[in-house]
């Protein structure tokens, strides 16, 4: 891992030790965002297959019993048949956070006062398959608008958890051991510095020592050369 470009200061080995523990815990944090995101995303793409199932189980039977309609009536009595419709919703959006994802809320209310008046003809005209097809439409809306939900749901999370699992790859395989290379680094140089100036020391004192002994013997001779000279 190539270190980073930095001064091997004492000043830099403390901000960098500093650093590398925030990442630490960023990295920790992110690990369980991450895990904790995935256990989301899984319990809501069973939950999201289980809905489509049972969407596409029912609308299945809704095309079927068009078809069968569509069959027994006239192209102008089904035309004119749903031509205006009785019911009309509003479709209110909300949302709610999980871990830190604002997801869609979809609910919705019926236009009309009686949410079971969904039947735009008499009865005298069509087919029994037409109301068949119209009242399971009306019973499956509100599992669409759910089902909806869950896959946009499913889309944000999916996103969300891909961007945790970048941010944790970086930290747990560039970040961190470039910090941990970069102080060992620093503390290897500090070392190198700090046994050159011990042994720069160390010879400082050797000299002094040696002056100091040279300057003794110079003193001693020169006093036994005094006293030679006071007997003579």
């Amino acid at each position: 891992m190539e270190r980073m470009n930095v001064n091997p200061t004492r000043m830099m080995l403390t901000s960098l030790k500093k650093r590398l523990k925030t990442a630490v815990r960023g990295h920790k944090l992110l690990k369980d965002k991450r895990d904790e995101l995935m256990k989301e995303f899984l319990d809501l793409a069973r939950e999201n297959g289980r809905l489509r199932e049972d969407v596409e189980k029912r609308l299945g039977e809704v095309y079927k019993n068009f078809t069968v309609a569509s069959s027994i009536m006239s192209q102008e009595v089904m035309e004119e048949s749903l031509m205006f419709p009785k019911q009309g919703v509003e479709l209110q959006v909300s949302s709610r956070n999980i871990m830190s994802v604002d997801v869609p809320v979809f609910d919705f209310r019926t236009t009309a006062e009686d949410p079971a008046d969904i039947f735009p003809y008499g009865f005298a005209r069509t087919s029994g398959e037409l109301d068949n097809a119209i009242s399971e439409l009306s019973d499956i809306f509100p599992i669409l608008l759910e089902l909806a939900a869950k896959e946009k749901e499913t889309a944000l999370l999916a996103a969300e958890l891909e961007k945790t699992r970048r941010r944790v790859n970086a930290l747990e395989y560039v970040m961190i051991p470039r910090l941990q290379v970069t102080i060992k680094y620093i503390q290897m140089k500090l070392d190198e510095n700090e046994r050159g100036n011990q042994t720069r020391l160390m010879k400082v004192k050797d000299m002094m020592l040696e002056e100091a002994i040279a300057e003794k013997k110079a003193k001693d001779e020169a006093a036994i050369e005094r006293m030679v000279e006071s007997r003579q």
